[in-house]
């Protein structure tokens, strides 16, 4: 069966929210603040691909979401981003918004890329926030979201 037309979604990766964490050791009386940052969320990326010649597999699956950003933690240990996800289409594919009909992109040739989805920014965790007047500070940024 030839499938000439596909109408998914997509959603981007969360960014990963900042850590409030404190150093505690036996031998340091004011260990200060460790909390890390959190990780980028993941893009979803259209790519062209000389391969395929129809939207075939896009008629039974049509939600695709990219992967969320870790947390961060404490002991400065940042968060793992998330994974792009990458969704294959034949040369010559228009993408349009399904709500306006605008054309967003059209991928003429091999390899070519859209970032249909872009993913949130992960948050900062204590330790960006100290200074020299704020030497502990007990808040944290969360995560963004994606598109």
């Amino acid at each position: 069966m030839f499938v000439d037309v596909a109408k998914i979604r997509v959603k981007a990766g969360k960014g990963g929210n900042g850590s409030v964490a404190f150093r505690r050791e036996k031998y340091i009386p004011m260990g200060g603040p460790a909390g890390g940052d959190g990780g980028d969320g993941g893009s979803v990326i259209i790519v062209a691909d000389e391969g395929l010649r129809t939207l075939m597999d896009f008629r039974y699956k049509r939600h695709y979401q990219a992967e969320n950003g870790e947390d961060g933690r404490g002991k400065n240990q940042y968060g793992s981003d998330g994974k792009d996800l990458y969704l294959r289409v034949p040369v010559g594919t228009l993408i349009k918004d399904e709500e306006t009909g605008i054309v967003l992109a059209d991928l003429k040739t091999k390899g070519q890329e859209y970032i249909a989805a872009r993913g949130g920014r992960g948050g900062k965790g204590n330790v960006k926030f100290k200074n020299s007047i704020r030497r502990t500070p007990r808040f944290a940024q969360p995560g963004t979201k994606g598109d």
